[in-house]
């Protein structure tokens, strides 16, 4: 009896993913942070490939990330994470409709952003990318009070060097577009959970964000936050 009440008692915590990278590195993060909910992954790289090949977020694409997030839910999840920015406006609008708390995982990244300064760089490796990461900047700001001012700059080429198994030239595009940027702004994230390895250990001079473990420590923040003050 003890065994089964324990049991029922574990909370599921649910990762929607599209690239298969991340996987291991956000249950990794969920043991660290979360060590008392259960991690369970959802995968479908077609969401971000499709999105990519359009140049836009498709009605199709929304709705097929609205049927994994109840999927997810009919699974057990008592929470639910996003971690792909570029679907982060879908994420905004089937919020509400959700049952359980659902996230976007740049939304802890775009808050500590917009506490560091008024003038956040934002680099992207794909375009579909910027402008969700941009507009959730925008928001955070406002919700805050404070007035930003945005450089967005896409590093062509690089999403496809690590398509294409070059993670290397990868890292090295970034690194180089870092640095250019690094003179212009106070702080600079990074729109995508896939760019934060490359600069892991790296002195950069000046704040730079990434979404996997700030995104994380948001989730946990709000997880544990009282009822009153709501978990979504």
């Amino acid at each position: 009896m003890s065994i089964q009440t324990a049991s029922a008692s574990v909370r599921k915590l649910a990762f929607i993913h599209t690239v298969s990278d991340l996987v291991s590195e956000f249950r990794a993060l969920a043991k660290e942070h979360l060590p008392d909910w259960k991690p369970f992954a959802i995968l479908d790289e077609n969401l971000l490939r499709n999105t990519i090949e359009r140049g836009s977020l498709s009605h199709l694409t929304k709705r097929r990330l609205a049927t994994y997030v109840w999927s997810a839910v009919d699974a057990g999840a008592d929470a639910i994470v996003v971690t792909c920015s570029t679907l982060g406006p879908a994420v905004d609008a089937i919020a509400p409709l959700c049952p359980v708390p659902l996230f976007r995982i740049d939304e802890g990244m775009a808050k500590a952003a917009v506490e560091h300064g008024n003038c956040i760089g934002v680099l992207a490796t794909l375009s579909t990318t910027l402008v969700p990461t941009a507009d959730l900047l925008r928001r955070q700001a406002c919700e805050a009070g404070k007035n930003v001012v945005i450089d967005d700059v896409l590093v062509h080429g690089a999403f496809q060097f690590l398509a294409d198994g070059n993670v290397e030239a990868h890292d090295a595009e970034i690194r180089r577009a870092l640095e250019e940027l690094s003179q212009k702004v106070d702080v600079i994230v990074f729109a995508q959970a896939s760019m934060a390895r490359a600069v892991q250990g790296m002195d950069h001079g000046l704040p730079v964000l990434t979404s996997p473990v700030l995104g994380i420590e948001n989730v946990k923040r709000r997880l544990v936050a009282p009822k009153d003050q709501g978990g979504t």
